[in-house]
């Protein structure tokens, strides 16, 4: 049985997975850089939005099983759960991992697992294996183990914000060791939770296959971006076209929208392109397709206040997707921070009911407000729906007669710029 699990990186992911972990009777101890995250957790809070997720983190606070801490202790399992963003050229950086590796590498005496669970470009686990290795040449990672072996694996995440807790349970995960006896040890430990089946591969297959998920979405997603766009100039509505091509048994388009937004879907297909620039050609013109709707929406908003001489734009939403306060990648949050640029002498109002505060990436514009709903609508020329979070759907569409829209999610369709 194991004894203690220290998940490093406290966000979307990795607060989920050690909540459900310490839910289950594992004691756990949470990691992370940020005051606010960790004394967040020790309060039994939750420093984001996600369904359920604060019940767990309360309760296991409270019983003792889940702490939090911004140093990391001693363990039997690590699980490193922290961001892999972009560096220059869409090159993954993975120097959160590096440092949550380097963190680990103290404690570590032979007999630990160390699980990778951030989105990884092929060959991230192997190095962390390499850098425990560099560090403590006197460990191994031998597919027979010993008393000097560390395991190492990739059990990347398969879930949807917004049902974190639910997919935890009901999903089915992918597991890759550097060796099979790695890859049982992390089975094993998801077992405590996880309901679904557990897949056993190779460490690189199983980062390939979380990139192939994503990457099989996003260029669907560019299918229905370009679609729209070949829509309107045709004169033809898009979520009309898309409904009616989807009562064929064998098609299943998705919807269009102002772009593709959460550190998976906006970034792991990059990820693929970075490994094998020449082969991911197909990959890589959807990765461009879904970049660049942004400003295709943004040249819809301008054509909409051509002519006025201090236009007032209602932007509503900020995050990826609808119901939760989760920006990252965002194209709604880029879409209004271009929208406040291009416009100086207009003003933007935007509108997301799941924030207290503008972000920082907004932060600084005069011209930009956090208005609430009915306000930002009542004062707007046009009325850019970027997110369909329930407030929006749920609104008396007659306040917006009068006013030009800009729909990137098909609802309100009959009132449509």
């Amino acid at each position: 049985m194991v004894q203690r699990v220290v998940v490093i990186g406290l966000g979307y992911i990795g607060l989920p997975t050690a909540a459900i972990l310490a839910s289950n009777g594992v004691h756990v101890v949470g990691v992370d850089v940020s005051d606010k995250h960790v004394d967040a957790v020790n309060r039994g809070e939750v420093p984001f939005v996600e369904p359920d997720l604060g019940i767990h983190v309360a309760g296991a606070v409270s019983k003792g099983l889940l702490s939090a801490q911004k140093e990391t202790p001693a363990a039997d399992v690590f699980i490193i759960a922290v961001p892999t963003p972009f560096k220059g050229g869409h090159e993954a950086d993975l120097s959160y991992i590096d440092a949550a590796t380097d963190g680990i590498i103290p404690q570590l005496s032979g007999g630990e697992l160390v699980i990778l669970e951030s989105t990884s470009p092929p060959g991230a686990t192997e190095r962390v294996g390499e850098r425990i290795l560099a560090a403590r040449p006197e460990l191994n990672l031998n597919a027979e183990p010993d008393a000097r072996t560390v395991d190492v694996a990739h059990c990347p995440e398969r879930v949807l914000p917004g049902r974190v807790m639910i997919e935890l349970v009901e999903n089915d995960r992918i597991v890759g060791g550097l060796t099979p006896h790695a890859a049982q040890r992390a089975k094993a430990l998801y077992e405590v939770f996880c309901h679904a089946d557990i897949f056993l591969t190779d460490a690189t297959t199983a980062e390939m296959a979380k990139l192939t998920e994503n990457s099989f979405r996003d260029v669907n997603i560019a299918f229905a971006n370009e679609l729209s766009i070949i829509s309107e100039r045709l004169g033809i509505d898009v979520f009309e076209l898309i409904e009616l091509a989807n009562k064929h048994p064998r098609v299943n388009i998705l919807q269009p929208g102002p772009g593709v937004g959460g550190h998976c879907i906006a970034v792991d297909p990059w990820f693929i392109v970075s490994s094998t620039p020449e082969q991911a050609q197909l990959i890589r013109t959807a990765r461009e397709v879904n970049d660049s709707k942004p400003g295709y929406v943004i040249s819809k908003v301008l054509e909409a206040v051509e002519g006025e001489e201090s236009p007032v734009v209602a932007a509503l939403g900020l995050a990826f997707k609808p119901d939760i306060d989760d920006m990252r990648e965002s194209p709604a949050l880029d879409i209004t921070r271009l929208l406040v640029e291009a416009l100086p002498q207009g003003k933007v109002l935007a509108v997301e009911p799941n924030v207290e505060e503008l972000p920082a990436k907004l932060a600084g514009h005069t011209n930009l407000e956090l208005a609430p709903l009915t306000d930002a609508v009542a004062q707007a020329d046009v009325v850019v729906l970027l997110v369909d979070h329930r407030e929006f759907k749920a609104m008396d569409t007659t306040a917006l007669e009068g006013k030009a829209v800009i729909n990137t999610r098909g609802t309100w369709r009959s009132l449509e710029a």
